[in-house]
């Protein structure tokens, strides 16, 4: 899968929402073995927003963030710490070269066919008592996402947008990641929460959208800005059905799915 142009200022746009589940994924994140000065991967950092929280908790951890968008990468770099930094690097083939305490990933995995795979090479990484931490989105059955897919694949446009986006199979399920992660010794935790995040201003969904998912056809259309209006349009309108403005805002139910994975403290 090509990877997506990103815009940081479109992502960002709801940044406190994107940030709560790592929140709560940093919360279940126990003591580490180098603890209070561990190494730490914060693999697809994105605009650094996350990476800049993990630098903050660990304020004398050596903490790297790690992206494969020059754009995201040159954002990030706005966080600045004597023991923070940014590097380039593809999820998809990054393997450690050394020893982390913590490898955390956030709201990434989802754009990595096979991410299963690359797993052990990750847990492999860490030091005995170290950390593996992620979240990923468990909503490809929204209407956010089935109706952006139905109107990719209508006939009209299935031969410029057809086999763009990411299914259902993008991610798994929770028993899923728990199986791939169980093994003797290891203290591996995982769940799902559904966020029910109230939004303003006027099409939220369809601006939330935007700055992740719908990136891949808004890349493909650019060049005909004609198809694109109209593209969005229908989306919109379709958008507007499925989640309604209420007195209060738009409720946009969101499903993400978590997992902790702490080696032993002596690999056996």
């Amino acid at each position: 899968m090509t990877s997506p142009t990103w815009d940081p200022g479109q992502y960002l746009r709801y940044a406190d929402h994107r940030t709560r589940p790592f929140h709560d994924l940093l919360a279940r994140i126990g003591p580490l073995p180098h603890e209070p000065a561990p190494r730490i991967a914060d693999l697809g950092c994105g605009a650094g927003n996350v990476t800049a929280l993990l630098a903050r908790r660990w304020p004398d951890a050596h903490v790297t963030g790690y992206d494969s968008s020059p754009r995201m990468l040159e954002r990030a770099r706005t966080h600045t710490g004597p023991l923070l930094d940014f590097a380039e690097a593809d999820a998809g083939t990054w393997t450690p070269t050394e020893t982390y305490d913590l490898i955390v990933s956030n709201a990434l995995l989802q754009w990595v066919p096979g991410h299963t795979a690359r797993l052990p090479h990750w847990i492999g990484a860490l030091a005995p008592g170290g950390t593996l931490a992620f979240q990923v989105p468990g909503n490809f059955d929204a209407p956010s996402h089935t109706v952006m897919r139905e109107l990719a694949e209508s006939p009209r446009r299935r031969d410029r947008l057809g086999g763009l986006l990411r299914h259902g199979d993008a991610v798994h399920t929770p028993a899923h990641y728990l199986e791939h992660l169980a093994a003797p010794g290891r203290t591996v935790d995982v769940w799902e929460t559904t966020y029910l995040h109230l939004l303003q201003g006027e099409d939220p969904v369809l601006d939330w959208v935007k700055g992740t998912g719908l990136r891949p056809l808004l890349d493909a259309l650019a060049d005909d800005p004609v198809a694109r209006d109209e593209f969005v349009t229908e989306y919109r309108d379709r958008l507007r059905a499925a989640y309604p403005a209420g007195p209060h805002g738009t409720v946009f139910p969101f499903r993400r799915i978590f997992a902790v994975v702490r080696t032993p403290e002596e690999q056996p």
